[in-house]
């Protein structure tokens, strides 16, 4: 007894607390149990151990019968609520609607005689309505028929076929004829190609024919790094006016020619008229594109000029102006990525209606896919980016500098007290011949309000505006205008330049007429 009412030290009461005193309480009292082991001086409970023997996939599904029947309880918790809010007479619900629903239900109590006799109304509509709900919704989401995915073509790169030149610092250029050739020809009309495109495309669908009428050599290109042609290493617009004019002369056009430019090929053009304008015999410009940052437009100009394109478009003008080497990664991910997409899509464009239609043709998406073909060719986005950077950046010239007025001032007094008391005669400087620019109305890429800038510095430009018609729809596979377009900046057809040989007889000294001599003279019909 003693024993038991000996007090323990401070070190066995801790010890009690820790260790197992080794019994355990039962229905049939205490008995002693094995203790259990101890690792770490840890204490393992029964608890804890049955849970560590429970698998994970009894867990999950105890939590799912958990919840499973929390969902059930919380169901009936709402039914019981609704049943309160609407059989109860006194509910707000029922006073309000009540009367209405009951006359209602009255009119339609006719129905019921379609339901099963062992269906109750007022379960049996309530689903019904309620399927009708969900057919209808699907019916709704899924109106457009399902079309089969298309797999993009692949890009083929084909074999050469250029002919080339050097020009003067060495670098060869690429170039394509059509039409009839150089002793024969007229008009020699040299065409830079826009925004991927290539030598290949020229005026899209022209017809020898046609040009043959005119007497017209038609000479296309690939711009620096396009195509087969060899990159410039500091290329701008007084570089591209240049290779033009050495091009030319290259070719054997030894008299004037006329520039083509059609969209982005126009800011080529624009060049061409600025730098080298005693080359130029005209101009035909189709859409052509002006550089949206110029200072002259007004703020109302830039904002037609802004207001019609696709936000992606602004953003990509945003990073050609600001961060052009960003744009390698956006051109690799659509035209350089090995395989045929949508221009729209590629160039992040909204077109109109009649473009719409024009590129769903099979001839002009033969015709494109081509053409991206050898536009790309060499595989290396700078060319691309070049050419985006300079659409937008300083063109070191304004379209006022191709067309000057200038007012002509006379030398000595009488000159003066003439000006005076009489208006100043005005003289024109620059490029004097013709500039003809047709603009499509229904265009949402170069907007229609961009000829106005453009006649507002380029006063004795001729500007054709064009109802109905897209960027695309009047250049692109269309016989009338294209013969329209040649009846305008070349009159009327007269067919290439032809010669003949005549046969002069014309007597020598100390002969007669009998011996003749025979000599040969060429003279142009």
């Amino acid at each position: 007894m003693a024993e038991i009412s000996r007090l323990r030290s401070w070190k066995e009461e801790l010890e009690s607390l820790v260790e197992d005193p080794g019994i355990q309480y039962t229905h049939d009292g205490f008995r002693p149990v094995a203790s259990m082991p101890v690792e770490n001086n840890t204490i393992v409970d029964d608890e804890e151990i049955e849970a560590e023997k429970e698998s994970f996939k009894d867990q999950v599904k105890g939590f799912l019968k958990a919840s499973g029947e929390m969902l059930l309880e919380l169901g009936k918790g709402v039914k019981d609520v609704v049943k309160q809010s609407l059989g109860n007479e006194d509910s707000y619900v029922v006073q309000k609607f009540g009367g209405p629903c009951a006359k209602v239900s009255e009119r339609l109590r006719f129905l019921n005689e379609y339901l099963p006799e062992d269906r109750d109304p007022a379960y049996a509509w309530p689903v019904v309505f309620f399927v009708f709900i969900i057919a209808l919704a699907v019916l709704c989401v899924n109106t457009e028929p399902r079309s089969l995915e298309i797999i993009p073509k692949k890009v083929y790169i084909h074999p050469l076929s250029a002919s080339h030149i050097q020009l003067q610092d060495g670098r060869h250029i690429a170039y394509h004829e059509q039409g009839v050739p150089a002793d024969k020809a007229r008009f020699s009309l040299i065409v830079p190609h826009s925004f991927l495109s290539s030598r290949l495309a020229g005026i899209p669908g022209v017809k020898e024919s046609l040009l043959e009428e005119y007497g017209v050599r038609l000479i296309t290109y690939d711009l620096p790094g396009f195509g087969e042609s060899e990159p410039h290493p500091s290329r701008n617009l007084n570089s591209s006016a240049l290779d033009m004019s050495h091009i030319a002369d290259a070719v054997g056009v030894g008299d004037k020619f006329w520039v083509l430019g059609y969209s982005s090929g126009g800011m080529h053009a624009w060049a061409a008229l600025r730098y080298i304008p005693d080359r130029l015999a005209g101009a035909a410009m189709f859409a052509p594109f002006v550089n949206p940052y110029d200072s002259s437009m007004s703020k109302e100009e830039r904002t037609k000029t802004w207001e019609k394109w696709t936000r992606r478009r602004k953003f990509m003008y945003f990073l050609a102006r600001r961060f052009p080497t960003f744009l390698s990664y956006f051109y690799r991910r659509t035209f350089l990525c090995g395989k045929h997409g949508q221009l729209d899509k590629w160039l992040s464009l909204s077109l109109g209606q009649k473009d719409k239609n024009l590129i769903e043709e099979s001839r002009f998406e033969e015709f494109w896919q081509r053409d991206v073909e050898e536009s790309i060719r060499q595989g290396n986005p700078k060319p691309f980016t070049e050419e985006a950077a300079l659409q937008v950046s300083n063109w070191g010239f304004s379209l006022g500098d191709i067309q000057v007025q200038r007012k002509s001032q006379g030398k000595g007094v009488l000159s003066w007290f003439k000006s005076i008391y009489s208006p100043a005669e005005v003289e024109w400087a620059g490029f004097l011949g013709p500039i003809h620019i047709w603009q499509g109305m229904d265009d949402t890429i170069v907007a229609p309000s961009t000829v106005e800038f453009v006649h507002r510095l380029v006063p004795r430009a001729t500007i054709h505006k064009l109802p109905g018609e897209g960027h695309y729809s009047y250049l692109y596979f269309c016989d009338e205008c294209h013969r329209h377009i040649f009846s305008t900046i070349f009159g009327t057809p007269r067919g290439p330049l032809r010669t003949t040989t005549e046969v002069v007889q014309t007597p020598l000294d100390g002969e007669d007429l009998e011996g003749e001599s025979l000599i040969n003279s060429t003279t142009e019909l």
